[in-house]
């Protein structure tokens, strides 16, 4: 299978409506006077809708906060290290696979304490007419099982596969996420979280853990730990584990569309109503 990359540097070719950005090509750059560094894979600088996913190393000692804005909810999710999570006036210690959600008006800091504290952050402005949730759960990890959809058979433009994926779901309306929410599918050997696509929402989504193959536009492509997937409104994408066998590992995802699109949560008997 070819693997798709493409450069993410602000003066690369627009996203158009669909790439997978392979952390080889992510592009670094030290913030002012610190060791800490970013890079930007998605952006509607480089053409994505609605979304902007930020990759953070934070050096030890040091914080990370995202610019700050009236209108716009933040979600991190620790890639590797450990660190400190704060959510307005809450804070929480973090680790690998653990979750912040920032909602409108409340600032998200992080702080990396030993090590260096890798973090995937998704930022979205709220969409006009669109309230703040009244009780959004701060912090949670991508192993929460509490509400989940099962059995999901894609949107009807691909034949789904039988052996089907589960999605946790994070923080989603159901906990109060108004828009940015996020989903972790864990993807068991020889399973597939079905070909789908969102009318109106971009979908920004990485490989978290394990090696598996993302469905991008018309075909399946290979990827690893810390890819990322972009597809805008109406881009089918989905998620596989084509490896069998005894050696063969799950292979875990996690993102989500922005906003978020109710057919989700109909699909697992959910109403998509924000808490």
């Amino acid at each position: 299978m070819t693997r798709t990359t493409t450069s993410p540097s602000p003066s690369a070719p627009s996203l158009g409506d669909a790439r997978i950005i392979s952390t080889a090509d992510f592009v670094f750059t030290p913030l002012a006077g610190r060791l800490t560094e970013i890079a930007t894979p998605v952006s509607p600088a480089v053409g994505s809708t609605h979304v902007t996913l930020h990759v953070v190393r934070i050096a030890p000692g040091e914080t990370f906060s995202p610019e700050s804005s009236a209108d716009e909810e933040n979600t991190a999710v620790v890639f590797d290290g450990r660190g400190t999570a704060t959510v307005g006036s809450r804070s929480r210690s973090v680790e690998r696979s653990h979750a912040a959600y920032a909602p409108t008006g409340q600032a998200l800091s992080l702080t990396a304490v030993e090590d260096v504290l890798t973090v995937y952050i998704w930022r979205t402005p709220l969409t006009p007419g669109r309230l703040p949730g009244t009780d959004p759960e701060p912090f949670s990890t991508l192993w929460d099982e509490t509400t989940q959809l099962r059995g999901f058979g894609g949107t009807g433009q691909i034949s789904p596969d039988a052996d089907r994926a589960t999605m946790n779901f994070v923080f989603w309306p159901g906990n109060g996420s108004s828009q940015l929410c996020l989903h972790c599918g864990i993807q068991q050997p020889g399973q597939t979280f079905n070909v789908h696509l969102h009318p109106d929402s971009d979908e920004a989504f990485i490989a978290f853990e394990g090696i598996g193959q993302m469905y991008l536009r018309d075909r399946w492509i290979d990827v690893a730990a810390g890819d990322v997937l972009y597809a805008a409104p109406g881009v089918l994408h989905g998620a596989r584990n084509p490896h069998t066998g005894p050696d063969a590992r799950r292979f875990v995802t996690c993102g989500g569309p922005s906003p978020y699109d109710p057919a989700l949560y109909s699909a697992a008997g959910l109403s998509s109503d924000v808490r």
